[in-house]
């Protein structure tokens, strides 16, 4: 091969190159909608609260252990969630206008928990579990930022999450979107089961996001729909996560009020196993929902074989 037959070679895959990069990264953008999208909708604080413990929110928003002053309580952001691709300082979820949600407007927060955006336009890691949050509905989103404005306001020094490259992997998470978030929101529920299996369904699915820890991933870390519920890795690396489906035929529960009451009491009336490790934390939040709500949850849980 001549010379000149190289150097175009060359050039032309340069090009081609360069032309994938533009795509990809255009690819990649982060995707905002319009404010008027947002219905009209009066804030119901006590469907808010109920979502916030569903979410577990304190949970991942919880303070640092060792942080002096901040009140346990409250969701002031900064405890560490390790995971194998970087450690993640989840955010300040009080109406704090300096360092927490004070100055977000509802567009801002049902942008970040639909489509993982933040209000300065950038992608927000999948640790952020907006892949299951997509699926709220936009009134149930309202009420849980309603709830959470209501809260006392924490200042706390966020933190950046400790990952490689991470502005580079953020909009890579854009691509990963393309792939991750197919399906589009809200729940839709069963017209032929009951009224408190589809309250469990989107309590379990959305809000509670279960799927996040439960279901198993491709290569791709995209969640294998066909197993869902199924068990997986733990998000931390350490195990796996037992699977949700066949409680009852596995006799891990005699039945559906019999998992109620183990998500309502947890050790304290036996259930060791369902407050061990990480599951013990999300198991003391869940308590804090109505009863109807628990046994919603467990009737759907059972259901799953």
């Amino acid at each position: 091969m001549s010379r000149r037959r190289l150097s175009r070679t060359a050039a032309a895959l340069a090009l081609s190159g360069a032309a994938a990069a533009v795509a990809c990264w255009l690819a990649s953008a982060p995707a905002t909608g319009p404010a008027s999208t947002l219905p009209l909708h009066r804030p119901d604080l006590a469907n808010g609260q109920a979502l916030f413990h569903a979410g577990s929110c304190l949970y991942c928003h919880r303070p640092p252990e060792a942080a002096a002053g901040l009140d346990p309580a409250l969701p002031s952001g900064g405890a560490p969630f390790h995971t194998p691709v970087g450690t993640f300082y989840p955010e300040n979820l009080t109406p704090d206008p300096e360092t927490g949600l004070g100055r977000w407007s509802e567009t801002d927060f049902v942008r970040a928990m639909a489509r993982g955006v933040s209000p300065h336009g950038r992608h927000y890691f999948p640790a952020f579990p907006y892949a299951s949050f997509r699926f709220m509905r936009t009134e149930d989103l309202l009420d849980l930022r309603a709830y959470l404005m209501s809260l006392p306001r924490v200042r706390s020094q966020p933190r950046a999450a400790d990952v490689p490259l991470a502005a580079l992997a953020r909009r890579g998470v854009g691509l990963w979107k393309r792939i991750g978030l197919r399906g589009g929101p809200p729940f839709v529920p069963d017209p032929a089961r009951s009224a408190s299996w589809n309250r469990g369904a989107y309590l379990a699915n959305a809000p509670g996001h279960c799927g996040e820890c439960h279901t198993p991933r491709n290569l791709l870390m995209v969640p294998d729909v066909s197993r869902h519920l199924a068990g997986g890795p733990h998000p931390a690396g350490e195990g796996k996560v037992p699977s949700l489906r066949g409680l009852v035929v596995r006799h891990r529960y005699k039945d559906a009020a019999d998992l109620a009451l183990a998500l309502q009491f947890g050790e304290s009336y036996g259930y060791d196993k369902l407050s061990s490790g990480g599951m013990g934390a999300i198991q003391s939040n869940l308590a804090r929902l109505p009863a109807a709500d628990l046994r919603a949850i467990a009737d759907y849980l059972v259901s799953l074989e």
